[in-house]
């Protein structure tokens, strides 16, 4: 595996992370109406792994998904990646983002989440993993996910959000936002952000960090580092937004968040 990618605007070289000395590969996650696609990842021939959901980025579960499944997996961890939007659509169709979110997106509540990550816990737990170290981390629309499933299951023990929204959500269905589940975190997050990302103004940052000095004890121990030349999704190595410094030091700080906390 290799952060070598060329950063900024120049055209991004894919990371792809191979399986050696792992189990892995797709397969279908049972939930409450059915089953969904799902991607899964782990160290060969362990039990008891702490557990890590991959919240999908807003193009669903793709190659860069699960390879940040096999990246997290070399890690030591059991990731799962479910298709959380699976049954509003086929997201790898789209190309044009608001098209995507108006006709799939806008129509995923965080209920449905909730529960399909609920199910991955359980997956896991007759897989080889821990349900009670259970760590979540999301990007884009999965980032703001990491925040209210990190508010949600009281067996999440850490969390780290790849630029997600803080003061909203996409679509009517969202209720409720990061700014409102401070004091019902569970687990102490890790906010990865980029300075120039437009769509998450870093003044909704700095709220969110007076939400969290203020909150409970969770909320207290959670963290932010915004990247000053990142810009949204600099995390996905695909994209033009690929930014491999800031990628780089985020996955650096989300292991050791990790070890700290699971």
């Amino acid at each position: 595996m290799s952060f070598s990618a060329a950063a900024g605007n120049v055209a991004p070289t894919v990371i792809h992370t191979d399986a050696q000395g792992l189990v892995h590969g797709d397969f279908q996650l049972p939930v409450a109406d059915g089953s969904i696609s799902a991607y899964y990842a782990a160290p060969e021939g362990k039990r008891d792994l702490p557990v890590v959901l991959v919240v999908q980025e807003i193009f669903g579960v793709h190659e860069h998904i699960k390879d940040v499944c096999r990246r997290v997996a070399k890690a030591g961890y059991l990731a799962v990646a479910a298709n959380l939007y699976e049954r509003q659509g086929d997201a790898s169709t789209y190309t044009d983002i608001p098209k995507l979110i108006a006709e799939i997106v806008s129509k995923v509540s965080d209920e449905q989440v909730f529960a399909d990550l609920d199910a991955s816990v359980a997956w896991a737990a007759q897989h080889g993993g821990d349900p009670k170290r259970v760590a979540v981390t999301g990007f884009c629309w999965g980032g703001r996910l990491t925040w209210m499933y990190a508010a949600h299951n009281p067996d999440v023990k850490v969390g780290v959000a790849w630029y997600g929204k803080l003061s909203a959500g996409h679509g009517p269905l969202i209720k409720r936002y990061a700014f409102d589940v401070v004091n019902e975190l569970h687990a102490p997050v890790l906010g990865l952000y980029g300075a120039k990302d437009t769509g998450i103004p870093v003044s909704d940052i700095e709220i969110m960090k007076g939400k969290l000095a203020a909150g409970n004890e969770h909320a207290r121990r959670s963290e932010f580092v915004v990247y000053p030349q990142a810009d949204h999704a600099f995390m996905a190595d695909y994209r033009m937004s690929y930014q491999a410094e800031a990628a780089k030091d985020g996955w650096g700080r989300m292991l050791e968040w990790f070890k700290r906390y699971l």
